[in-house]
Formats: structure tokens, sequence, C-alpha cells
């Protein structure tokens, strides 16, 4: 069962997951740790932060699998609109990312208005900011 976050890291803003994207998220994290150590284990830090949500109970603001999600990279000034999805049907050409990707490992379980201090790829941070989120009805 998942630790239901009460104090968040004093850096990062609280999350909200649902649980059946709180086990989706811990499975693909687990499966990476050989290959991908860094982003499994940050992918684990913020789900073990995460307030879980019942089935249908999560917010609607909240960033999700199947999110649309336009954000904003601080640093750059440029905006970005893209949907949140598992990695076999990521394409970034068709504006879909992996939640395996530092992007979308940042994104999730944001809420439109926060902002997140994030490392790319390169171990620079970059300050995401949530503008708005669209999840599909169901």
């Amino acid at each position: 069962m998942p630790n239901h976050a009460t104090n968040p890291s004093p850096e990062k803003p609280a999350i909200h997951l649902s649980e059946e994207d709180y086990d989706i998220i811990a499975n693909l994290a687990l499966s990476i740790e050989r290959r991908s150590p860094d982003l499994s284990g940050l992918l684990l830090e913020e789900i073990d932060r995460a307030e879980i949500h019942a089935a249908g109970e999560l917010p609607g603001d909240v960033v999700a699998l199947g999110s649309e999600v336009e954000f904003l990279d601080v640093e750059s000034g440029a905006t970005r609109r893209v949907r949140l999805v598992l990695p076999v049907d990521a394409d970034i050409e068709d504006g879909r990312i992996s939640i395996l990707t530092s992007v979308g490992a940042g994104l999730i379980g944001l809420r439109t208005g926060q902002s997140i201090d994030w490392p790319t790829p390169n171990g620079m941070p970059r300050v995401l900011r949530i503008l708005r989120v669209e999840r599909p009805a169901g």
C-alpha cells in the first residue's frame, strides 16, 4: 500500500495520484531500475510522497496518466502542450510523452498553478509550471 504523504519535501510541491496511476507508475519504475536507476529513483520518490486518491476522487486539475497538460518551461519561456501516456503510447511528434521521460515524471501529480524544480537528463534543473490540465472523462 502506498505511503500517504502528509509532509511533502519543502523543495517540491504536494502531488496527487489515483490508486491506479500509483500502481502503474510503481511497476514501471521498478521495471526500469537496472537500465535507468536515476529515473526509476525519481519516480519512486515522487509517488512515495504523493497523496493517494480512490478511483474517481482525484481532483480535476491534477496531471494524471492520459491528461493533456499545458506547461511553461520557466527557464526558456517556452509553453508546451502534451498528453502524458504510458511508454507504449508515446509519440513525441504527436505530443504524447511517456511517464518514463524526465518531463513526464516531473509533471505527474501536479495541479494547475503548481511549479516544480526538476532535473533534466543532462542534470541541469528546470522549472516546470502547470498552466492547464484536461483529463479524459471516465
